[in-house]
């Protein structure tokens, strides 16, 4: 089975979407990909050391018969396969705009609306995110390029990637907007990276996302 690997050395650099506390400094050749974090983070239910190594990361929803029970925890890692894509993927090849009309808040219609994420990426990307017939995508994580999320700021786009079975995206750079319904949702879980995975990944790999380490292998 493939695993995506970086050989790039990279840094963080300030950006005002992320806690720049403590920079980290410049890691050597040979070292994985650093991430920067939000500085709102959402909370996920963690995946243990007893989960299955190809698990992903089963995140709650908001809905009307859990909300009243909160059981969540902060994650410290995403472990899963992952679905690579380009610079300038918008909102509206994440969920075409004739899907708006489904409403997530609705069980069934949340649902519903998973199956159709990233229905409206072109040809060109060969391998389905979700197979025929499916709900639910075997890709616990997205890898992007830059301005990620970009186009109309609607709330549906985060919201079908968590209800299609999506845990983190970790891309180059986001629409403002996108990276904070994003947080606002607590559908997924946005990451940046200053090196472009896009093209040190493939579709397929299994990737692990360590958050505390601000590292991906």
């Amino acid at each position: 089975m493939a695993v995506c690997r970086s050989t790039t050395a990279i840094s963080l650099s300030r950006n005002p979407n992320f806690s720049t506390t403590n920079p980290k400094p410049s890691l050597s050749f040979l070292s994985p990909p650093s991430l920067k974090l939000p500085s709102i983070l959402p909370s996920f239910k963690p995946l243990t050391s007893q989960s299955p190594p190809d698990q992903r990361l089963s995140i709650p929803r908001a809905t009307a018969a859990d909300s009243a029970t909160p059981t969540t925890t902060s994650t410290t890692f995403f472990h899963g396969h992952c679905y690579v894509v380009g610079d300038n993927i918008d909102t509206d090849q994440i969920i075409p705009a004739e899907y708006l009309t489904l409403v997530p808040s609705k069980p069934d219609e949340y649902e519903k609306l998973g199956s159709y994420a990233l229905i409206g990426l072109p040809a060109t990307y060969k391998t389905r995110f979700i197979e025929a017939n499916q709900t639910k995508t075997k890709y616990s994580i997205v890898i992007g390029g830059e301005n990620f999320g970009c186009g109309s700021s609607r709330e549906h786009a985060p919201v079908a990637l968590g209800a299609a079975g999506v845990a983190a995206v970790v891309a180059e750079s986001y629409a403002r907007i996108f990276f904070r319904n994003s947080v606002a949702t607590g559908e997924i879980y946005p990451l940046e990276s200053e090196v472009r995975i896009c093209e040190e990944c493939k579709t397929g790999d299994l990737i692990t996302i360590e958050l505390m380490e601000r590292r991906l292998e």
